[in-house]
């Protein structure tokens, strides 16, 4: 039974509510906690990831949005470990600066870029749950950073001309171990792993997701379709812990080369012969669909 204290997950909001204009305060409020200045969210970009995708099952999240500075803003939330995740955000930033760099134009008129990816798994090794990073020119025998002149700086309205560079955000939701939260940032935390939002939270963002991201809110025909979405999700997660736990990656992970592949194709026919759909399989593995033809 639902009350008014439970709210849809962030990973569906993000996908099938939290689209339109009067509901851009919600990410426009976890990127002012998290940039820690204002950010107004103008529109939402078009790009593969972030149309619409009645696939219930997508691990993807996207939002990619342009604020009032005419910056781009990337929101990946991600649900389950890929082994090339630091790779793909690299390569999503990038795309995101060329596709808005027209033919002939100035370098001049590259955006800057910032991406945020919320991530319910472990990745690194760290003790903190929120990491940033972001580039900067360091002298290798001064320690120094590399400013530059008046010259340099002329008709460039940026404070230090490094901020062209893009910065990411990794949020790591699992690693967030407190029971309550005493900062803005924290709260966001505590959304986002256990859905809990203060009646009187005054954290910019979480007052708004208060009031269009109740549970009890929805159609009794989105409420079954969410209802179905965290059962694949608890399914999904239940099948690879007890995949970890059996063994099946072990030896997987150190990096080995050699029989690599072969491993890959054992551990998807176990998670077909688990009821894994081929999608999440391929997710996982890597190992393309027509492989797992004719597999019972």
């Amino acid at each position: 039974m639902y009350t008014d204290n439970d709210f849809i997950r962030l990973d569906w909001a993000t996908k099938y509510v939290l689209r339109d204009k009067s509901d851009f305060e919600v990410f426009e409020g976890l990127m002012t906690v998290l940039l820690g200045e204002p950010v107004k969210i103008i529109e939402l970009l078009e790009s593969e990831s972030n149309r619409e995708n009645k696939d219930a099952k997508s691990n993807q999240v996207d939002i990619k949005a342009k604020n009032s500075k005419d910056e781009i803003i990337l929101v990946e939330i991600q649900l389950e470990h890929q082994t090339d995740f630091l790779e793909r955000i690299l390569f999503g930033v990038s795309k995101t600066i060329t596709e808005h760099v027209g033919k002939g134009q100035k370098y001049a008129n590259v955006k800057k870029v910032y991406s945020v990816n919320i991530l319910y798994f472990n990745i690194g090794v760290g003790k903190d749950y929120i990491y940033h990073g972001k580039n900067t020119f360091t002298g290798l025998n001064t320690g120094d950073t590399l400013m530059f002149n008046k010259r340099e700086k002329q008709g460039y309205t940026r404070k230090k001309r490094a901020n062209i560079f893009p910065e990411y955000y990794i949020l790591r939701v699992n690693q967030y171990e407190k029971e309550t939260a005493d900062t803005p940032l924290e709260e966001w935390m505590l959304y986002l792993k256990e859905g809990y939002i203060r009646p009187d939270t005054t954290t910019p963002g979480l007052q708004k997701a208060r009031e269009c991201l109740r549970v009890l809110s929805m159609s009794d025909q989105d409420r079954k379709a969410y209802e179905r979405y965290l059962y694949n999700k608890n399914y999904e997660e239940d099948v690879v812990e007890t995949a970890r736990e059996d063994g099946w990656f072990e030896g997987f992970d150190e990096g080995e080369a050699k029989g690599k592949t072969e491993t890959l194709r054992e551990i998807a026919q176990k998670m077909k012969s688990e009821g894994l759909d081929e999608t999440t399989i391929h997710r996982f593995t890597g190992v393309q669909f027509g492989f797992l033809d004719g597999i019972p």
